[in-house]
């Protein structure tokens, strides 16, 4: 006896039924998308190239302020000197901005420049005891976070990393360098007078490194 089995049949709307239900899905995962999708225009606030930290930006920005802090409150060497000798802790309370490692204190510096060694040029300061032994950077390279830490404004808490607060210190330093050294030749200052504004950290009462924000070359 042959048995035959009743042809098999769709039952009619059901594969319709799934493409709309698919549909339907995939529209509400699109709404969802769009919903949660924030527009940003090109060179507005939300524009995350405009919130990545530029140094050199930073440092264009930063330095003129720093040199306007530093000229207004700079002291005369022999006034910071005899005062050093006297008491060197209130004098760097005075005079200076704090650090870990030393205070950092702006200085007008009256004399002659000396010889030039190592991205430095000594200089003899009138007033100056003779055992004061003052340099200032000239560069090509200019070393430190002195101008950076010169104003007490410029905190580490204010970056995202270590590395960004050096290269803020990097930046700043590179821009006194186009301001300061533009048609400064190093090699030619021995002998000169000049009047030199910039700062120091105290450390050795007797060695100043100074770095500079304003040069005049007589």
């Amino acid at each position: 006896m042959n048995t035959q089995s009743a042809p098999t049949t769709s039952t009619p709307g059901k594969g319709n039924l799934k493409t709309i239900v698919s549909a339907v899905a995939a529209i509400v995962v699109i709404g969802a998308i769009a919903l949660d999708t924030k527009v940003v225009q090109i060179g507005s606030a939300n524009d995350v190239r405009q919130q990545a930290f530029s140094p050199e930006t930073f440092g264009a920005e930063q330095f003129p302020k720093i040199q306007a802090d530093v000229e207004k409150r700079a002291v005369a060497a022999s006034d910071l000197a005899a005062a050093i000798a006297a008491d060197k802790k209130a004098a760097g309370e005075k005079y200076g901005v704090a650090t870990s490692t030393g205070p950092v204190i702006p200085v007008t510096l009256s004399g002659t420049f000396g010889a030039r060694k190592s991205n430095t040029n000594e200089m003899k300061i009138d007033g100056l005891p003779p055992e004061t032994v003052v340099r200032v950077q000239t560069g090509p390279a200019v070393n430190g976070t002195d101008l950076r830490d010169a104003t007490g404004t410029i905190e580490f808490g204010q970056f995202t990393n270590q590395i960004q607060y050096q290269d803020a210190g990097s930046a700043i330093n590179n821009e006194m360098k186009k301001t300061v050294f533009a048609g400064l030749d190093p090699d030619q200052l021995d002998g000169k007078t000049a009047t030199v504004i910039g700062v120091f950290k105290l450390i050795n009462p007797k060695n100043w490194l100074v770095t500079p924000v304003k040069v005049d070359v007589r």
